[in-house]
């Protein structure tokens, strides 16, 4: 998953009763194999993310 700073991403829960994440992508930290960036959730959180299979992308502007 390759993703640039204002892309949304959205992280599916694996747990029933949880709720599905979705952020902004405020900064792209490393890329390649280990891709991580800085991501500010929806609740208002910042946090350093490392996708998972369980997550998708949404472009900016795609919505």
């Amino acid at each position: 998953m390759k993703l640039e700073a204002g892309d949304r991403i959205i992280v599916e829960s694996n747990k029933v009763g949880s709720p599905t994440r979705r952020g902004e992508v405020v900064e792209v930290l490393a890329e390649g194999d280990h891709p991580r960036y800085r991501v500010r959730w929806d609740d208002g959180h910042e946090s350093v993310f490392t996708p998972g299979p369980d997550a998708h992308a949404e472009p900016a502007g795609s919505r």
